[in-house]
């Protein structure tokens, strides 16, 4: 595989971590000196009760969250109601890799009814895997919800190796297989791709492992369909500017130092200036909020700023491959992908069923771009074939807030019944909570279906990259 990083042409770029981390450095200064006015002005003190008093706690807060690093946020689900009861919720880690953690939401099992279980892959874009919690929450009551959470590449130390568009594949696939086929699979967003590709290459292999279902939601399939202000930009400014301008290097003393990474912050500027007005209103009407003293208001603020500016590194390798591949060759649609030397065919996929999500007013994934998806996978029959386009919904809205529960869900969740195993019968169950059962190593054990031994695949895949990328 060619080199990711021109070290001499680029040396000025990969020290951008450096100069940001010192720039926080220096201003925690500043953030303790805010945080100081906040604790002078508490309930005790009177100056808290004027329009002066109030407007400093205002000032002091937005200038403090500003410029403060937000952590990974946690799900918090513990609990969900079930035909008319709550239940008990408990958040597990059922697999792990260096760069990815299979979480379970087990629910108690007087609540469960065997509902299908669901496997959610979250996007690897930015976010972490919690910018779903809510989709997580409305699926609860319906399936078995398992979700795939992301590791911050600044996180791994750069001697578990290389994370590719290759390795998502190999992990997608190696967690398909710990169902062994009994999984309802709900793709967001940029894991679209790497979905089918996994499906694509397991049908091939005969692998019997695939999924019963897969629905994507908003998946950037084929980005040649009505091109966004994001697909527009990556063709005008080509892989190389992306490469020199935006890939730098994590710093000491994070456990990642040393490896190339598109950076979390430069990944938040530019979330921030595709909506800038929009950003800048809800902070100034967050101001107005907290010198009024609506507590409420600025609370849903804090909850939702909270989430949107947490975001995590992505691996150079992976950033500009998914570049390259979706957004500048569109190598998927046209039947040129590949996987370690593997060629992807959509075609191959034929077991199981599709359904794709739109929103009519995204911005970031034209219209068309997911629904090429039946198109593409021509092998499945038309009657095993949905697609929604939710009217009103940007990019966000196909998979989370009050459209997708009112409209968008209970089409997923009739999609799911009426292709699950109990229903269909065209497979053998077999229960995920057994293969998937408390004590058992989380770095399961598989048997390769290209050469037929087995492999602890995540972390053995990573170290033996390093060795094959040299």
């Amino acid at each position: 595989m060619r080199e990711i990083i021109k070290p001499r042409s680029q040396r000025s770029g990969l020290v951008l971590y450096h100069y940001y981390e010192f720039g926080h450095a220096a201003l925690r200064p500043a953030r303790m000196a805010l945080d100081s006015c906040r604790l002078l002005l508490n309930p005790f003190n009177p100056l808290t009760y004027t329009v002066a008093g109030r407007s400093a706690i205002a000032a002091c807060e937005l200038l403090e969250r500003a410029t403060r690093r937000y952590a990974r946020p946690a799900f918090a689900i513990k609990s969900t109601r079930i035909n008319g009861r709550w239940v008990q919720v408990q958040e597990r880690v059922v697999w792990d890799s260096p760069f990815c953690h299979l979480l379970h939401f087990k629910r108690d099992s007087t609540g469960a009814h065997g509902e299908p279980p669901l496997l959610l892959v979250a996007p690897m874009s930015g976010h972490f895997a919690t910018l779903a919690r809510e989709t997580v929450k409305a699926f609860l009551p319906h399936c078995d919800v398992y979700i795939t959470d992301w590791q911050d590449a600044r996180e791994v130390p750069l001697s578990e190796g290389y994370f590719g568009l290759d390795d998502y594949v190999d992990t997608v696939s190696e967690i398909f297989r710990l169902f062994d086929g009994n999984v309802h699979v709900f793709a967001v967003c940029q894991s679209a791709v790497p979905v089918l590709a996994a499906t694509a290459l397991m049908e091939a292999a005969g692998d019997q492992s695939v999924p019963l279902t897969i629905m994507l939601a908003g998946g950037p399939v084929d980005t040649r369909i009505s091109p966004t202000a994001v697909n527009n930009l990556a063709k005008e400014r080509g892989l190389e500017w992306f490469r020199r301008t935006v890939i730098t290097e994590v710093p000491w003393p994070a456990p990642g130092r040393g490896r190339k990474v598109y950076p979390g912050f430069l990944q938040l500027s530019g979330f921030m200036l595709m909506n800038l007005d929009r950003h800048l209103q809800a902070h100034r009407e967050m101001f107005a909020h907290l010198i009024r003293g609506d507590g409420d208001s600025a609370q849903r603020h804090r909850k939702f700023y909270d989430e949107y500016l947490a975001v995590m590194d992505l691996t150079a390798e992976f950033y500009l491959e998914t570049l390259e591949t979706v957004f500048l060759r569109h190598l998927l649609p046209r039947d040129l992908m590949t996987s370690r030397n593997r060629a992807i065919r959509l075609g191959e996929i034929r077991q199981p069923a599709l359904m794709t999500i739109e929103g009519e007013k995204d911005d970031i994934t034209g219209a068309g771009q997911c629904r090429a998806a039946l198109d593409l996978c021509i092998t499945v029959p038309t009657g095993r074939k949905q697609h929604y386009e939710c009217p009103g919904v940007g990019h966000f809205g196909i998979f989370n807030g009050s459209r997708f529960r009112a409209e968008i869900l209970p089409r997923l969740v009739a999609f799911v019944t009426a292709h699950d195993l109990r229903r269909a019968g065209t497979r053998t169950a077999k229960r995920s909570s057994v293969m998937l059962a408390e004590g058992r190593p989380r770095t399961a054990l598989v048997k390769f279906a290209n050469i037929g031994r087995r492999t602890p695949l995540p972390r053995c895949t990573a170290r033996g990259l390093v060795d094959r990328r040299q």
